[in-house]
């Protein structure tokens, strides 16, 4: 029994109040486990510390007294001077021709999917995706109701001529999707590069079904070769893409800082429903001094960095799996799409790896296909390579116990 003037808290059980339709599974964060190969973190060591701590000490010093107003004296589609350096990253790398109205810079890309699916979908409208693809998206559109139609990929991208069936069979049904969506350059989660031909079937069919565009760029300047078609943007001449582009995978994904290019039909609508009072204003300081100045031999460093971590996994990968591991060798990016034999079961593989500090990301959360749990996507780029190649060592030993895959490593005796 209580005391008698003794006062109790009792703590409010929100479980009993909670709308939305999510499971609360989610844990208090401790550490990033001792071998990450999850999520879209970027190469530790190519963060050029020394001349981001010079550019903000540089712009605050000229521009400081600006954080007193909202927009920064540059309106509610961004720092001026990070638009202005866009205008000529796009050009360069991507062929797109655009101004700074036609930009508007968001709180990292995920914003900008937010604000292009607000704007362009009700619930029960039919997207048109790749199989594979981004988990953010693929979650966004269930979460919205929304009836996911997928289109295969291969190493050129989107399987064009089976979108053309696909398109085709939807307008029989009477049905117009919303959007076509597609990350052409360096896909997530394949790193596949859509071809040129490919890129302008794409946009043909677009037109003959009136269907918009909305196109995915946020590693397209993650290419070794540094040669990539122009972007879906670029070559539109119906003014129906929606172009979206990230500095997460190029400057620092903890910057949180993304871009969204469109005409005005709908950036003015865009505008409307962004209503945050605007995003990160000294993150975008920092970027446009830091870019203007960095940015090309930045990505020329980061690149090469990117390519050596690529080779040590899948060097480590041929080793410790050998025939056992499908891949395609990405010519870019951040991702490898690795397929394993029958027996494996990536998410089964995923929660008994974890357990011993190894994180990888199962299949079925990137692709609709039906081989997907066969599938897993290994992010190389923060790891250092040392730490990939005991990674890779530790996943193959635990998938072996799990799965009896691989049958030969350099941990393994060789099996009957």
């Amino acid at each position: 029994m209580f005391k008698p003037g003794i006062s109790v808290t009792v703590p409010f059980n929100f479980h009993d109040v909670v709308k939305a339709p999510v499971s609360p599974d989610s844990a208090p964060w401790r550490a990033f486990p001792t071998y990450n190969f999850v999520g879209g973190h970027n190469d530790a060591d190519s963060v050029d510390v020394r001349a981001l701590t010079q550019a903000c000490s540089e712009v605050l010093r000229r521009e400081g007294r600006d954080l007193a107003t909202y927009s920064l004296q540059s309106g509610p589609q961004g720092y001026i001077g990070l638009r202005e350096f866009l205008v000529g990253k796009l050009k360069y790398y991507a062929d797109i021709d655009c101004n700074t109205d036609d930009l508007l810079l968001t709180s990292g890309s995920l914003q900008a999917i937010d604000l292009i699916n607000e704007a362009l979908l009700q619930t029960g409208d039919t997207v048109v995706v790749e199989e594979s693809n981004y988990g953010g998206v693929l979650s966004r559109l269930n979460q919205l109701g929304c009836k996911i139609v997928t289109v295969p990929v291969d190493e050129q991208g989107m399987k064009t001529d089976l979108l053309a069936l696909t398109l085709e069979s939807l307008s029989a049904r009477g049905i117009k999707p919303a959007y076509i969506y597609s990350i052409p350059t360096i896909h997530n989660p394949t790193g596949s590069i859509m071809s040129l031909a490919r890129r302008q079937h794409l946009l043909d069919l677009a037109v003959q079904y009136e269907v918009p565009v909305f196109e995915d760029e946020c590693y397209a300047d993650l290419v070794w070769n540094a040669e990539r078609p122009p972007a879906l943007y670029a070559l539109d001449k119906s003014a129906r893409v929606v172009h979206i582009g990230s500095f997460s995978k190029t400057i620092a994904p903890a910057l949180r800082v993304g871009y969204v290019a469109a005409n005005w039909s709908l950036m003015g609508y865009l505008l409307s429903l962004k209503t945050d009072a605007g995003s990160g204003a000294l993150e975008q300081m920092l970027l446009a001094e830091y870019c203007t100045r960095h940015f090309h031999d930045h990505v020329k460093k980061l690149n090469s960095n990117l390519q050596n971590k690529l080779q040590a996994l899948t060097n480590a990968i041929d080793r410790e799996f050998g025939t056992s591991a499908e891949y395609i060798n990405p010519p870019g990016g951040i991702f490898l799409w690795v397929k394993l034999p029958r027996p494996v079961d990536t998410a089964k593989l995923a929660t008994a790896a974890a357990a011993e500090g190894v994180a990888i990301n199962p299949g079925q959360e990137w692709s609709l296909q039906s081989d997907a749990r066969r599938h897993l996507r290994l992010c190389f780029a923060n790891p250092s390579i040392e730490t990939i190649d005991e990674g890779i060592t530790k996943l193959a030993q635990i998938c072996f116990r799990e799965f009896g895959v691989p049958r030969l490593g350099q941990n393994r005796s060789r099996q009957a």
